[in-house]
């Protein structure tokens, strides 16, 4: 029988879905076998990913609410009753993330000897250094701004901490008068106090010394209640590039009123009496239920600083230093290599360095002509960029696309597109309307028997820092009609040509759209025709309604469908006769999963592709993406049996989707030993005998190891006793 796909049953919200991919990140923060500070990590991630959840998606919500918008979705929501879903929801995981902190993280911390202080903790000593470090650090530029019918309410910025200060003036002490005092954010937010040593390390936030010391900022007036309180904005930009004369200019001018957009969140001390919250609420315009009152630390983000405090390495995870593929490192030559063979690394348990010395040697290689790259993120020190401008004024021909509207990095872009341009470095903006998403580098070279090109192409972007933090795949190619085809991509991009077709590469939004629905429907037509099919995707993100679909009739077929989705999957698994055969998992674990893999079985000859893209409206239709095929025997079996399966195989970071939208995490079987994929990944790099040298990412340093016994990928593994990070 015809399927229902209208149906809203069989659709999960975008924004609830995105919520329970934070209550997976709230739980490694309260699973009792992580280290410490590595648990305290988590619920500071899940403080910066609501914020950012807040400012765009809620944002979003709440003008469609204004707006009177009845539209709903394919789950059937209206935005009102979206925005009331999320609301309850997230009162409910803050209110959670806060009793881990009070009833499980915080005592262990004080029972290692790490104590946050408030100002009335403090002893006499402390007070004393407190008031000399406001005098000389912080009350230079305190501002304080009155509140009062002649004085209204100033423009808090963005995520910024505020103290609402309540007066009593002896000249009219019946009165009461508000003073809001911004804590700079320039200053650290977290303070050492002094006496810390080796073994016990009292912290305070400067909001605290601000707060003790905040009667020398109003002689003569009695201070009678001090209260803390931040406020979310939108953040999103609003840029209409066929309106946009310039650009830059315009994103620039957007950057500016980006800390001023419209309160979507007031955050509130515990303490805070409930007038004064109405009071704030009133002025921000904004109702009750936008209202989050916490217990100390109003902002996790204050704590990140013990994280990675330098006294405490037994209470995080041990270092991860990437490894070089001992082929790699034993050969001087890289070029030489790709002649030969295609090379895949999967970061970070091998180390992006290799991508960075290959750009690297490109800029001061005399038989490189010139260079081509695409840049979304790339960190504020970036050696990427400086090796673009070094080849620039090498005199090589080097064209650098950058997406100035990579959301959070514009100003950083803007920077570093300015110096490139300065250096001689063709700089292009990207095509009207479309974010330019896609990783890929091109290195045009005279070998000795012609010109060659050699390329990158990413599923991760073009940053040091992330690449040791996000698991991604990158592959190095010199075959030529991949690399022609990049090419050929490229003049589009820069050139502004229309787009004539292209055979190997699946390019957003011409056709990779329609390329993955074709090969969705391919296994489609196998598993009817009583063949084998199977289908595997790891991805980001699940949204697109026309994919869901399609994966619903290939379900439906018998097609056999793992998905492997981090994050918002609108997929709804288990539902007879349309969703029975698909299995979603999401792993969050110490690193970020950030690859994208797709893989066709295609009645036994596989198809596997690598994207920077997730199945989403955005990346489909209004980015320029780019999915490229695995095609190397070794590489293709590396992918499937190595990564995908052992992905598959994980029973300890590994949560299940369920059809009512929770999320079950999964555990060993009875008399079977725990299968953690990123641990069995870092097992299996850690075979290899040559490691990045941590502190330079950009050179390489042979050190021999002993090498371990490996078990089969598809086996489960044990953590080793003396690597306890992990499990």
């Amino acid at each position: 029988m015809p399927l229902d796909l209208a149906n809203p049953a069989y659709y999960i919200n975008r924004e609830l879905s995105w919520l329970e991919f934070n209550a997976r990140v709230l739980e490694e923060a309260a699973d009792a076998s992580q280290p410490l500070l590595e648990r305290l990590r988590f619920l500071c991630i899940f403080s910066s990913n609501l914020d950012e959840f807040f400012e765009i998606r809620v944002a979003g919500i709440k003008q469609q609410v204004e707006n009177q918008s009845d539209q709903e979705g394919p789950d059937g929501l209206s935005p009102q009753e979206v925005f009331e879903a999320i609301q309850k929801r997230a009162h409910q995981l803050v209110a959670r993330q806060y009793e881990i902190w009070r009833q499980e993280v915080e005592p262990l911390l004080r029972k290692n000897g790490i104590l946050l202080c408030q100002r009335n903790d403090l002893t006499a000593e402390e007070r004393e250094w407190a008031e000399r470090y406001f005098t000389n650090e912080i009350l230079p530029v305190l501002t304080p701004l009155a509140v009062d019918p002649s004085h209204p309410f100033p423009q808090v910025t963005n995520k910024s901490f505020n103290l609402i200060v309540t007066l009593r003036r002896p000249v009219s002490a019946h009165l009461a008068g508000f003073e809001i005092v911004q804590v700079p954010h320039n200053l650290p937010r977290l303070l050492t106090l002094p006496g810390s040593g080796p073994n016990r390390y009292r912290f305070t936030q400067l909001k605290e010394v601000i707060g003790l010391c905040l009667g020398s900022l109003f002689p003569g007036d009695e201070i009678s209640d001090i209260n803390g309180f931040r406020v979310t904005r939108n953040s999103d930009l609003y840029i209409d590039d066929e309106e946009a004369e310039n650009l830059l200019q315009t994103v620039e001018e957007e950057l500016r009123k980006r800390n001023r957009g419209n309160a979507v969140r007031l955050e509130i001390e515990e303490s805070c009496p409930p007038e004064m919250e109405a009071f704030l609420l009133r002025a921000l315009a904004l109702k009750q239920a936008d209202s989050y009152r916490h217990f100390e630390p109003l902002s996790f983000l204050h704590l990140l600083p013990v994280c990675s405090h330098e006294a405490f390495p037994q209470l995080r995870d041990r270092p991860w230093t990437p490894v070089i593929p001992k082929d790699l490192a034993s050969h001087s030559d890289i070029f030489d290599i790709l002649r030969r063979r295609d090379i895949l690394l999967h970061h970070p348990f091998e180390s992006f360095s290799l991508i960075v010395d290959l750009l690297q040697r490109a800029a001061d290689d005399p038989g490189v002509l010139g260079i081509r790259m695409t840049l979304y993120r790339t960190g504020g020190d970036s050696p990427i960029v400086r090796a673009l401008i070094r080849a620039a004024q090498n005199g090589k021909q080097v064209t650098a696309l950058v997406e100035i509207k990579a959301r959070f990095d514009e100003a950083n872009n803007i920077v570093w597109a300015r110096q490139m341009e300065e250096a001689g470095v063709h700089v292009v903006y990207g095509l009207l309307g479309l974010k330019t998403h896609c990783k890929m580098l091109e290195i045009i070279r005279r070998d000795p028997d012609r010109i060659r090109l050699y390329v990158h192409l990413g599923t991760g972007n073009y940053h040091t820092g992330t690449a040791r933090l996000y698991t991604d795949l990158s592959l190095l190619t010199a075959r030529e009609d991949l690399t022609k085809e990049v090419g050929t991509l490229f003049n589009i991009l820069t050139g502004l040509s229309r787009f004539h077709g292209v055979h190997k590469l699946l390019v957003a939004p011409f056709q990779m759209a329609e390329a993955f629905h074709n090969l969705v429907a391919t296994e489609t037509a196998f598993a009817r025709q009583g063949k084998p099919a199977r289908i595997i995707a790891k991805m980001n993100a699940l949204v697109d309604e026309e994919m869901i679909q399609a994966l619903y009739r290939a379900s439906a077929a018998g097609v056999r469908i793992d998905l492997i989705v981090r994050g918002i999957c609108c997929l709804r698994p288990g539902i007879p006769g349309v969703s029975e055969h698909i299995r979603v998992v999401s792993i969050v674990g110490r690193f970020l999963e950030h690859s994208r893999i797709f893989y066709f079985a295609n009645n036994g000859e596989p198809k596997i592709y690598l994207s920077s893209a997730d199945w989403m409206p955005r990346n489909f239709y209004r980015r320029i993406e780019v999915a490229f095929p695995v095609e190397d025997p070794d590489i293709k079996k590396r992918l499937t049996n190595e990564i995908l399966e052992t992905y598959l195989s994980d029973c300890v970071k590994a949560r299940v989707l369920q059809p009512d939208g929770s999320y079950l995490r999964l555990k060993p079987s009875a008399g079977k030993s725990p299968m953690q994929a990123q641990y069995h990944l870092r097992h299996l790099a850690r075979a290899q005998l040559v490691f990045e040298r941590p502190q330079d990412p950009g050179k390489i340093s042979i050190v021999p190891q002993q090498r371990p016994t490996l078990p089969s990928p598809t086996e489960s593994v044990s953590p080793v006793p003396e690597e306890p990070d992990l499990f």
